[in-house]
């Protein structure tokens, strides 16, 4: 090998061996000492054969678990009623934990999904690993509702999401304030944020005692019946600023100051601001109080 390739005899063994370990090479039956050439398909499955087989060992396995676990889903669902009795509250205090049991009960969701995002502008990864999961839920047939505040409106990210999900038949609206978070899949189970939380990332109270659920509900049914329907679209900017203003109007009206106000409504104090100098200049006021005073002689605290 070494004369036919003119290389050193210790660069052949190295070429004999690499060509050995790759199944290129191998002994010839009955002849041990004498190598000759395998085909590269040949070596390729004698290379990876062992590994094909362990892929087809698992995913049998793996076939296996889902089909009995499968078994069980039946005796689940019918005795998920009386769980819910006896579980009526249950605090998961870790997120990575929360947000698995939300994945499990959207999975599971069968009828209605209904939920109060405050704060504004939701987070753009966040609406983006949700986009998926609510439009797989509404083609399985799931009423979806979402209730934003209404700065919520001109974020991108979130129109993006709205646009998305109410063309596969969900509905969202939007509203001044929100009380809180609240998640509630098909009335049997709610998720509310965990509260007076220090030095963490609060987690959530998962609630199924049905009296607080069915009050959670009708909580929800009064807000969304008081808010306005957001579906994506220039038609919809002059009605939204209008309620923004009377929003602010009436939250300066209680001697809120700019952060409360922007807190409140769940926009940065900068745009709280810029609203604020819209709305002076269009009652013509130069001041607070001058504002305050025109606002009280145009009637615009009426309008509430």
């Amino acid at each position: 090998m070494a004369t036919t390739l003119g290389v050193s005899p210790g660069m052949a063994t190295d070429i004999e061996t690499r060509l050995t370990a790759l199944s290129l090479l191998r002994p010839m039956p009955g002849e041990a000492g004498l190598l000759v050439p395998v085909s590269p398909d040949a070596a390729v499955a004698d290379l990876v054969g062992p590994a094909e087989g362990q892929i087809r060992d698992l995913q049998r396995a793996v076939k296996l678990v889902r089909q009995e676990m499968s078994t069980l889903r039946t005796t689940y669902f019918e005795g998920r009623q009386q769980r819910n009795q006896a579980e009526a509250f249950d605090v998961i205090s870790d997120v990575d934990a929360l947000q698995a049991l939300l994945d499990e009960q959207g999975e599971r969701c069968r009828t209605e999904m209904l939920t109060a995002q405050p704060g504004g502008a939701r987070p753009p990864g966040l609406l983006a690993n949700a986009r998926p999961k609510a439009v797989e839920r509404l083609k399985r047939g799931v009423r979806i509702r979402h209730l934003y505040q209404h700065t919520a409106r001109s974020d991108l990210a979130t129109t993006a999401y709205v646009q998305a999900v109410t063309s596969h038949g969900a509905e969202v609206r939007t509203t001044d304030e929100l009380i809180d978070r609240i998640v509630i899949y098909d009335r049997e189970v709610a998720f509310l944020p965990e509260q007076q939380v220090d030095g963490r990332q609060p987690g959530a109270v998962v609630v199924r005692e049905p009296t607080l659920l069915a009050f959670l509900c009708r909580v929800y049914e009064h807000l969304w019946a008081g808010a306005t329907r957001f579906a994506p679209g220039a038609e919809e900017a002059e009605e939204i600023t209008d309620d923004l203003k009377r929003s602010i109007i009436r939250l300066m009206a209680q001697g809120y100051k700019d952060e409360l106000v922007a807190r409140r409504l769940g926009m940065s104090v900068r745009t709280c601001r810029r609203y604020i100098s819209q709305i002076m200049l269009s009652v013509d006021a130069t001041s607070r109080f001058q504002a305050g005073v025109n606002i009280a002689l145009m009637g615009l605290l009426d309008l509430q």
